[in-house]
């Protein structure tokens, strides 16, 4: 597709998947603000467009083999890219990084109360949400589509992508606490370690939810 400023960022990250890393760079929300034009979306963040495009077309542009576009792929392969890369990790992860949130908050919480209490508070309800968000997309959401029945799926597609948002919005406020993932000085090697796995999670779960999105989503209501 050619680039516009009045291209959607979701369609972008749609038929260009390597535009994901530009937007990653700076804060673009593709996922679940995929919806929004390019144009739209740098003035807010106050971003040149411009530059933005040549980051994108410089990355398409790039050596290499192009990246995967899901798109194209049979709703089950998707379904199933998307259990494997992402659900089945994600399950283990969460228990990690929740196990290191309590620790570090455990250990260091009185040198900041707001920031390391914030975070396990916060974390631990991006977890059970997310784990209950799961089971529903496995357990239900996902062998409708599967069966064939997407274009019944309005209402349980209504409430993933409100679970979404609400996702969304807990990952801008813990990249808010941590001061955009930047390690304190002094921080110790668990603190690090939950600072560099957070913010991993995040570009984690943005790639996650656009692929649900805007991919499997329209495609199965529309099927």
């Amino acid at each position: 597709m050619t680039i516009t400023t009045d291209s959607l960022v979701g369609q972008l990250a749609t038929e260009n998947p390597l535009a994901t890393r530009v937007f990653a760079r700076h804060g673009i929300d593709y996922c679940c603000g995929g919806g929004r034009p390019l144009a739209e979306v740098c003035a807010e963040k106050g971003l040149d467009t411009g530059t933005i495009v040549q980051e994108i077309e410089k990355e398409l542009n790039a050596p290499g083999d192009p990246a995967e576009r899901w798109d194209e792929a049979p709703l089950d392969s998707l379904i199933d890219h998307i259990l494997a890369t992402y659900h089945v990790p994600l399950w283990e992860e969460l228990s990690r990084l929740e196990m290191m949130a309590r620790k570090v908050n455990q250990v260091h919480g009185s040198k900041d109360p707001e920031m390391l209490g914030g975070i396990e508070k916060v974390f631990t309800a991006l977890k059970n949400e997310l784990d209950q968000h799961m089971l529903k997309e496995e357990q239900i959401l996902f062998p409708m589509i599967k069966g064939g029945q997407g274009a019944m799926a309005g209402p349980p597609v209504s409430v993933m992508n409100h679970e979404h948002e609400s996702a969304g919005e807990m990952l801008r406020r813990l990249r808010e606490l941590t001061n955009n993932y930047e390690v304190p000085e002094g921080a110790c090697n668990t603190w690090r370690a939950l600072w560099h796995g957070l913010e991993a999670l995040e570009n984690d779960l943005h790639q996650h939810i656009h692929l649900e999105n805007n991919i499997l989503f329209p495609r199965a209501l529309a099927s």
